[in-house]
């Protein structure tokens, strides 16, 4: 059995690239995208031009590196299994809103808008590397209660947008317009709660009114 435990070499190329996406996507927001080279990336973060091309052939690998550090979670589990409603949405919500609070994703959404009109592509790029795999997962998740008899869904996409938008309008898009908005933890917490007992009311299957606050 291989060891779980990063070799040395795998240690110090892991905190390279951690100081390469730090340092482009600071850049990215400074300069822009486009006056961004790889060269000025590789001063910034402190390590070789060969170093940082051995990792990020093109700007655009850099980008979609980006991404997927915004995106990522520290377990990457996978949905939580079905049979418990309020369970598995509280902890898929709680994760949503955990990954949207970081600096890191209201500034990929910055660099995104700053640059759609000259690089729509960076838009593709962090839809379907981030936000899509997400809300697929969330969707496979409803689509598994549905399919156990927990709820009753009829358009899947829908109740995942649905529950999705209840966080993030809350909890990110006030971030990224209004200077010095800030969201406590114990408010993201109802507002997750909020969201998770209004999906449930709306398609668990059972009588009305069985779902009772906690």
């Amino acid at each position: 059995m291989s060891s779980v435990i990063p070799t040395y070499h795998q240690r110090v190329a892991q905190e390279k690239r951690a100081l390469i996406v730090t340092a482009a996507t600071a850049l990215f927001l400074e300069l822009g995208y486009d006056r961004t080279s790889l060269a000025r990336i590789a001063e910034r973060s402190g390590v070789s031009r060969a170093t940082l091309f051995k990792q990020f052939p093109s700007k655009a690998a850099l980008f979609d590196a980006i991404v997927t550090e915004s995106w990522s979670t520290a377990d990457e589990e996978a949905p939580p299994p079905a049979g418990n409603l309020v369970a598995g949405l509280g902890a898929i919500g709680r994760r949503y809103a955990e990954l949207l609070s970081r600096p890191q994703m209201t500034d990929l959404f910055r660099i995104v808008i700053a640059e759609l009109p000259r690089f729509p592509e960076l838009a593709h790029a962090q839809f379907s590397h981030g936000k899509l795999p997400y809300f697929e997962s969330v969707r496979s998740y409803l689509l598994a209660e549905h399919e156990a008899g927990t709820v009753r869904v009829e358009d899947v996409d829908l109740a995942a947008t649905q529950f999705l938008g209840m966080i993030s309008n809350y909890v990110f898009w006030p971030t990224l317009l209004v200077p010095g908005w800030e969201v406590s933890a114990e408010r993201v917490a109802q507002v997750v709660d909020e969201a998770v007992r209004t999906i449930a009311a709306r398609y668990a299957a059972t009588a009305p009114g069985a779902y009772a606050k906690k």
